[in-house]
């Protein structure tokens, strides 16, 4: 059973001020704690001002304690489907609300991304709910998912609408940030970060070939958050590591510098 949740780092609400939180996903053994802890110390090093962490995770085993960590809302997918992020939709799930007591704007970040700068930005900007614009196919309105911000409890109908037809959903949606971001612009509340904040490491940070072989991999000016996306994670980009990656890369070892408790 999940742990009884933690207090947050100087807890808004109990201070009078607007809350902000970072909310993050675990489930399953694909990323250990280590994920989690090191995700809220880069937080803590590029958020300025109070902030409250919260996971939702099936696993609380050695997530440091100032991480509050609540269980995954429940959400029934069929047994031997891909799940394709499909859980992220439980983030507008009425329990974090309701049983969880969460409120304000908050945040959401992948649990392999890496801050490189200054995250205060990201709750600073106007708008009722904001993603990455997908960096392989720009012509189309699909958002990446790694990080998105909205209020909490607002969107609940996105995950009424699926929930009320998932095969309809899955029929027509490679997986959540598809769907998601087609309800919203089909709502007309879709917008998207600026483009330089959240840089994608396969696209953005390594060099172009053939030059990828003696130039090292790099920050994107303007860069914010490194979002790994497809079969490169932090541990391999320091490493050099391109798991059948279409591009070879040098190591980063210059992640190490972010990437860390």
């Amino acid at each position: 059973m999940p742990r009884l949740p933690q207090l947050g780092h100087l807890s808004a609400p109990a201070r009078g001020r607007v809350v902000r939180t970072i909310v993050c996903m675990k489930w399953g053994t694909k990323y250990g704690p280590e994920y989690v802890n090191r995700l809220y110390a880069m937080v803590r090093r590029h958020l300025r001002g109070d902030f409250e962490f919260v996971c939702l995770t099936d696993r609380t085993e050695g997530i440091r304690g100032e991480v509050k960590c609540f269980p995954i809302p429940e959400l029934t997918l069929p047994n031997g489907e891909p799940e394709r992020g499909w859980k992220k939709l439980t983030t507008f799930s009425p329990v974090l609300v309701n049983e969880y007591g969460l409120s304000g704007t908050a945040l959401f970040l992948d649990l392999d991304v890496v801050i490189v700068d200054d995250i205060t930005p990201f709750f600073e900007v106007p708008g009722d709910f904001l993603i990455i614009h997908d960096w392989k196919r720009p012509w189309r309105v699909t958002g990446n998912s790694s990080v998105y911000r909205w209020v909490l409890g607002a969107h609940q109908d996105v995950l009424t609408e699926f929930v009320a037809d998932q095969a309809k959903a899955k029929a027509q949606f490679r997986n959540e940030q598809a769907f998601l971001s087609a309800v919203l612009h089909r709502q007309g509340k879709l917008q998207y970060w600026d483009a330089a904040w959240c840089a994608s490491y396969k696209y953005h940070c390594i060099p172009a070939w053939p030059t990828s072989y003696w130039r090292d991999p790099f920050v994107p000016r303007g860069a914010r958050i490194l979002i790994f996306h497809g079969v490169m994670n932090p541990p391999d980009a320091l490493a050099g590591r391109s798991n059948g990656n279409w591009r070879h890369a040098r190591p980063a070892r210059w992640i190490a510098d972010h990437w860390r408790e």
